[in-house]
């Protein structure tokens, strides 16, 4: 082989190991920088992920504290209305067995007036021994009706009211005359003009009373 033609091939030679070598460098550095890449890519990827949720956060934060606020106002409402209905449930209730109760007082009422007349005949009749079989058979079967309408009044939550002897109480007695009496204390109920009576405990109509006082005298006396 001559010397020129040997030169061009180990010419040829060095320039394909040559193209080799850039060709490798090329390809490192090519995958070097796809790395930086990649990583720089990921990093701005999680960037604007942080971005986004803080932003986000920021943008659902008042949200939040106004369904919140709404939410305990809407429970609040819904208690008080619960608390109203259950006081107008009760106060429904308290007003039925009222009316039950006291549905009929003014008939209740008007009944007292043909008992204080029995009453009244009653007291009017003597105690004289003399009477025939007939009036004293009338006087019991007045006797015997007075009882019974006592009966039915008392069946009803009318009660007679007890004043005699008892201290005087302006929410059950009415005081229709002063009686002088030093024996007693002051205030007491010495006469019974009307009974009074009581429906379930309320007031139906007061008893007419007269009440003690103290003399004239024994009123000078604690003076002097």
């Amino acid at each position: 082989m001559s010397t020129k033609r040997r030169k061009t091939k180990e010419q040829k030679i060095q320039s394909q190991e040559n193209e080799n070598a850039f060709t490798e460098n090329f390809d490192k550095d090519k995958n070097k920088q796809n790395i930086i890449n990649e990583e720089n890519a990921s990093k701005i990827q999680l960037t604007n992920k942080e971005e986004l949720e803080h932003k986000s956060d920021e943008t659902n934060t008042p949200k939040v504290q106004l369904l919140t606020e709404e939410i305990e106002g809407l429970k609040e409402e819904k208690l008080r209305l619960l608390a109203e209905m259950e006081n107008l449930r009760k106060r429904s209730d308290r007003d039925r067995l009222e009316s039950i109760k006291y549905g009929s007082i003014n008939l209740a009422r008007d009944i007292l007036s043909p008992e204080d007349n029995l009453s009244r005949a009653l007291e009017a009749i003597t105690t004289d021994e003399n009477k025939t079989n007939s009036i004293n058979n009338l006087v019991d079967g007045l006797k015997i009706i007075l009882k019974e309408f006592s009966t039915i009044l008392e069946k009803h939550g009318v009660k007679k009211i007890e004043a005699l002897n008892k201290k005087f109480d302006h929410n059950l007695h009415q005081a229709m005359l002063e009686i002088e009496n030093d024996e007693v204390k002051e205030g007491t109920v010495l006469q019974e003009i009307q009974s009074g009576f009581t429906m379930y405990g309320r007031l139906l109509r007061p008893t007419m009373v007269g009440v003690s006082k103290k003399s004239t005298s024994d009123k000078e006396e604690e003076k002097a």
